[in-house]
């Protein structure tokens, strides 16, 4: 996660040239691996990042120095493990090259700078990171309870150990099999949620580090935890697969103390821990939670708590360690909490508290009534045409927290191992007249620090950024699902692709993705086809569709370019090469004419068709396009980790496979076989025509658009370009239409209807208010709120023009009778911001360029026709044209 850094940037010109004073240049949001003081760091050799703040403009790095010690003592520069100072203007992922570093250990680090003015900051303020741990360091056991795991239940563990002596420093290393929430003297360690996070199981489980100083006491300690059946072993998919990784839940922990007087003490799981059962009966993420709050074991987590016989010992189960691995990204936390809006009596008689919004997490209840009182809450995304409450979208997914009543006190309650997608909860068997406040609904995503924000003169357009953005706040709840609410919740790998772009402009992606790419690559097969869900959990033939498997290519490219992370790029090049030499494998004379593929899923297809109007795009085609493009970035990476025969290779390949591409799909005249938008879009995009024959393809493009009323038709494939494409040629006008567009099918018809999240479908809800097809019908769906790349990058105008923001290109595009816009971005440089208007007939702007990068800003006039550029470094800068 990254620390929110809005810098408020006044420059002061007049001082540029007078003696050297300290808060001209300072040092800010230290981090390693992408991670602010990360305890489980897993590369042998961390990378380094900081931002520099100045009040000189034009100001960029010439020399830091690093200096980390083993103590927090590095301050005092004494006892220093390894330091450097170097003449360079790296800021971003500074790899370290000081001695080995050790397993476990923690490091204490602060950098200062210099810049090109001949200011110096001060010494940064200290921050750390902290080694993960290698197998040989476990010295805990894996402890479940006796006999099969055949309880529905949570099974509970605990264990009492004593503190002889002040702490100076404590880790928790916790995992299970399962999920897990533990806690020492009854309060929570950390503020994670879904613990340990899913991930390619078979091959990798995570584990997180938590700094548990401050809740170890002198003397006796209470240490416990629940496990519930999370990803591991509950239900998955719309089969219902149970036990899909393993059938029985076990939990992992050992916690390295350090006393002061520098003694060690080290507290695991073994034989010695007790088990049994409480509250919690159920907990399934499509189903939900049941807990009867009058099974509590009262005082059960807390020290000289009497275990009665109904707790057993554990059982020691002889699991491996050499799979487990520190955390590469952010974990789940609780985010905004929104009480109910209103409280309505739909026309059938149910009881329905309205949000306002439709987001992803749970409901906390806040009640009291007799014991035994059961509240049942059911959730849903939309209410129907007549005002009922609609859950037929949900295909089996029940969807429900069910709390039982301990007794006639207030009690305040929400789910552990459950999350939900709605904005409508229905109220069963609440005791007295619920009141909005009674309820409250929580948020729970990966904690993504938020990176962008946009906004114009348009609301509509305003509320498609909403609605974009909590897409994938419901979204990325670990992994990149396609939907939060029916019996699916996968890592579909076609979704994750097209939205990327967009998804690193609103949030830092960078972990939640680093972790993720891990995941692509190990479900990846052994003849380099990839999954279409990631976590792999279908069927061995369901892999290898195109525009879906090329998210092997497509992520790593982009996390290069968004974040300036080569290294990204070597951990998966294996992967990437695999998904291209599998399509060679499976191809004829160059054409990838083979397998099964999805195709531009869910493009435009009216009812009873009779005329032709649906987009139907030959499949096949789609394919070799995506075989080019992928074939495309492999190439680039190669180029980028100098393996030039790579990249000699790959670049005669791509040749010959646009050359097979133009045989088999391209008429002499310049049409293509499949006449629709997203052929043309696809052909566009990835270059795939001859220099001479794409004005002409942009025009066919552009006409295919009028004839459809300004509509656009495509699917998942095609919608994340087309809108670039047109403005690429020169048809900005063409894609504001589309924009702008308010009726089906188009971004603003589900704003019009009253969307708080981007549908899976353009007409989830028909325009005479009934719904499509109940089957695969999502209000939580952010495939096509790919448009927001589209708009920070041409309206906004920010987009990069080197890796990682280094340089930046800002140049909107002036259309839609917008007369406002701006954008912002939160890089590993620091700010980056545009905002302009046009008044009076003319167009001004003012942009923010971060410290250590330059930017070349096209300032058009009122009219769009016509741009000024100006080449700028860091500072605000104020243009008109």
């Amino acid at each position: 996660m990254k620390p929110k850094f809005i810098p408020s940037i006044i420059f002061l010109l007049t001082v540029a040239h007078l003696p050297v004073l300290a808060q001209k240049l300072s040092v800010t949001a230290l981090q390693v691996e992408h991670q602010v003081k990360p305890l489980s760091v897993v590369p042998d050799v961390p990378r380094l990042s900081w931002k520099l703040i100045s009040t000189v403009k034009d100001t960029r790095q010439q020399r830091y120095e690093i200096r980390i010690s083993t103590t927090d003592k590095v301050a005092s520069g004494k006892s220093l493990l390894w330091k450097q100072s170097k003449d360079s203007d790296q800021s971003v992922l500074v790899n370290y090259e000081g001695p080995a570093l050790k397993p476990g250990q923690r490091y204490y680090w602060q950098v200062r700078v210099k810049d090109n003015h001949g200011n110096q900051s001060k010494w940064s303020e200290v921050q750390y990171w902290q080694m993960s741990l290698k197998a040989t360091d476990w010295k805990a056991k894996w402890v479940a309870v006796q006999g099969a795991d055949t309880a529905q239940a949570s099974p509970m563990f605990r264990k009492q150990v004593d503190i002889g002596k002040a702490v100076k420093t404590a880790t928790a290393y916790i995992t299970a099999k399962g999920m897990y929430e533990a806690y020492i003297n009854g309060k929570k360690i950390g503020d994670a949620y879904f613990t340990p996070g899913w991930t390619s199981y078979k091959d990798h489980l995570q584990y997180q580090a938590y700094d548990v100083t401050a809740l170890l006491k002198k003397g006796g300690n209470a240490l416990s935890a629940i496990l519930a059946d999370g990803w591991y072993r509950g239900g998955l998919t719309w089969d219902q697969k149970k036990n899909y990784y393993g059938d029985t839940r076990a939990l992992l922990m050992q916690i390295n103390v350090q006393y002061t007087d520098g003694s060690t003490k080290t507290i695991v799981t073994d034989e010695s821990w007790k088990t049994s059962y409480g509250a919690l009966l159920k907990s399934s993420h499509y189903n939900g939670e049941v807990y009867d709050a009058r099974k509590e074991k009262a005082g059960w987590m807390a020290i000289g708590y009497n275990e009665d016989n109904t707790w057993a010992p554990v059982a020691i189960k002889n699991y491996n360690y050499n799979d487990l691995t520190g955390m590469s990204g952010p974990v789940v936390k609780q985010h905004e909490r929104i009480a109910a809006v209103k409280i309505i009596k739909t026309p059938q008689g149910d009881l329905v508290a309205d949000f306002g919004q439709n987001l992803v997490g749970w409901v906390e209840i806040k009640t009291q009534g007799p014991a035994g009182t059961q509240i049942k809450l059911t959730h849903a995304e939309v209410l129907d045409k007549a005002g009922n409450f609609y859950t037929d979208n949900l295909r089996s997914a029940k969807q429900q927290t069910v709390y039982v009543l301990k007794g006639n006190t207030e009690q305040v309650y929400s789910p552990k191992f459950s999350f939900q997608g709605f904005r409508y909860v229905k109220i069963e068997g609440f005791p007295q007249e619920p009141k909005p406040g009674d309820l409250t609904a929580v948020a729970l995503y990966s904690d993504m620090q938020v990176t962008g924000t946009f906004k114009t003169s348009n609301p509509l357009l305003n509320q498609l950024q909403h609605n974009i953005v909590w897409g994938q706040k419901g979204n990325f709840v670990d992994v990149p699902t396609d939907c939060p609410q029916r019996d699916e919740r996968l890592g579909w790998t076609g979704d994750a692709q097209a939205f990327y772009n967009t998804s690193a402009y609103n949030m830092d992606v960078s972990g939640f993705f680093t972790k993720w790419l891990k995941d692509v690559k190990a479900d990846q097969h052994k003849d380099g086809s990839v999954p279409f869900v990631v976590p792999d959990v279908l069927n061995q033939s369901d892999a290898g569709s195109a525009g879906w498997a090329d998210v092997a290519t497509i992520i790593p490219w982009g996390m290069y370019v968004s974040y300036g992370d080569k290294r990204i790029l070597e951990d998966q090049y294996t992967s990437m090469k695999g998904w291209v030499d599998y399509i060679t494998s499976r191809s004829r004379n160059n054409l990838w004419n083979t397998g099964f593929h999805f195709g531009d899923w869910l493009f435009y297809r009216p009812d009873d068709d009779n005329d032709g109007r649906a987009a139907v795009t030959d499949k096949y085609m789609i394919a070799q396009c995506f075989y080019a493009n992928s074939t495309q970035l492999l190439a680039n990476a190669a180029r980028v980790l100098g393996k030039t025969e790579d990249f000699n290779k790959y670049n005669t390949l791509l040749n010959n496979i646009k050359k097979a591409y133009v045989n088999e799909y391209v008429t002499a005249g310049g049409r293509l076989i499949s006449s629709t938008q997203t052929a043309y879009v696809l052909a566009l995009q990835f270059d795939m025509l001859p220099e001479n024959q794409r004005a002409q393809a942009a025009d066919r493009l552009v006409a295919n658009v009028r004839d459809y009323g300004n509509h656009l038709t495509t699917g998942f494939l095609g919608t994340p370009y087309l809108c670039h494409v047109l403005s690429r040629f020169g048809h900005a006008d063409v894609a504001y239409d589309l924009l702008m567009q308010e009726s089906y099918p188009s971004w603003l018809y589900p704003v019009k209807m009253g969307a708080t999240t981007i549908w899976e479908r353009w007409d989830g809800i028909k325009p005479d208010g009934s719904f499509q097809t109940p089957n695969m019908n999502s209000y939580n769906h952010y495939a096509y709120g790919a448009i927001g790349d589209w708009m920070y990058k041409n309206i906004a105008g920010i987009q990069p023009a080197a890796p990682g923001y280094k340089k930046t290109m800002i140049k909107p595009i002036i259309g839609g009778k917008l007369t406002s816009a701006e954008g912002s971005l939160d890089s590993d440089y620091g700010l980056i911001s545009s905002k302009w208007k046009i008044e009076n007939g003319k167009f001004s702007i003012t942009v923010i360029i971060p410290p250590n990068t330059i930017a070349d800003v096209f300032v058009p006039d009122a009219s769009g026709k016509s741009y000024k550029q100006h080449t700028v470094a860091s500072g605000e800068h104020t243009f008109q044209n």
